[in-house]
C-alpha cells in the first residue's frame, strides 16, 4: 500500500482534515463494491449499499478502532446488504411457478463464455442469505473465519457450516443448471 495506513488517514480526519477520508473510499471502493454486487445481484442496489457504508463509516469514525478499519467498513457494509436485500425482497415479492425454467431461460441466451458465470450467479442468488454471505466472505474476499467472525457476529463453527452448505448448495444447483 502506497501513501499512509488507514490508522495515519483516520488520525488525520479526527483532527479535521476531512479530505483525507477520500483516501479510505479509494482504497476500499472496489472491494466493498464487488462484495455488494454479488450480495444484492444490482449493481444500482450494490452502489446505494457502498454510498451508504461509507457515508454511515464517515459519520462513526471516531468509534473506529483505526488499525481494524477494513473489517470495521466490512461489517457496515454487511449489515446495509443484509437491510438493502431484505428491503427489496419485500418489494419484490412476485410468484414464480417455474423458477428453474426462469432460470434455464435466462441462462440459456447468454453467449457460451458468459454462461458459467451466470450459472453461479444464479445459484448464489439461490442460496440462502446466511450462506451466500458466508460463501462470498470466505471465498471471493478471502477472509479469515475470526475476521468474518467480527463482521458477521456468528461464531466460527456455524461460519464454517454455513460455508460447507453454501457449497453443498451451490454443487447441486449447478448440477441442475448443467442438466437443463
Amino acid at each position: 500500500m502506497t501513501g499512509p495506513s488507514d490508522a495515519q488517514v483516520i488520525r488525520r480526519v479526527l483532527a479535521g482534515d476531512r479530505e483525507m477520508y477520500a483516501q479510505l473510499v479509494d482504497r476500499y471502493r472496489d472491494r466493498l463494491g464487488r462484495y455488494a454486487l454479488r450480495m444484492l445481484g444490482e449493481r444500482a442496489d450494490a452502489e446505494d449499499a457502498v454510498q451508504e457504508t461509507f457515508v454511515r463509516a464517515y459519520r462513526s469514525l471516531s468509534r473506529c478502532e483505526p488499525d481494524n478499519f477494513g473489517a470495521w467498513v466490512y461489517g457496515i457494509l454487511v449489515n446495509r446488504c443484509r437491510t438493502n436485500g431484505a428491503r427489496r425482497a419485500r418489494n419484490n415479492a412476485r410468484m414464480v411457478a417455474d423458477e428453474a425454467a426462469m432460470a434455464r431461460a435466462s441462462v440459456a441466451h447468454t453467449e457460451e463464455r458468459d454462461t458459467l458465470r451466470d450459472a453461479i450467479h444464479w445459484a448464489l442468488e439461490r442460496l440462502p442469505t446466511e450462506q451466500r454471505e458466508a460463501f462470498l466472505l470466505k471465498h471471493v474476499e478471502d477472509l479469515s473465519y475470526e475476521t468474518m467472525e467480527q463482521l458477521t457476529g456468528v461464531r466460527p463453527s456455524a461460519l464454517r457450516m454455513r460455508v460447507l452448505r453454501a457449497r453443498d448448495g451451490l454443487r447441486k444447483l449447478l448440477a441442475e443448471a448443467v442438466r437443463d
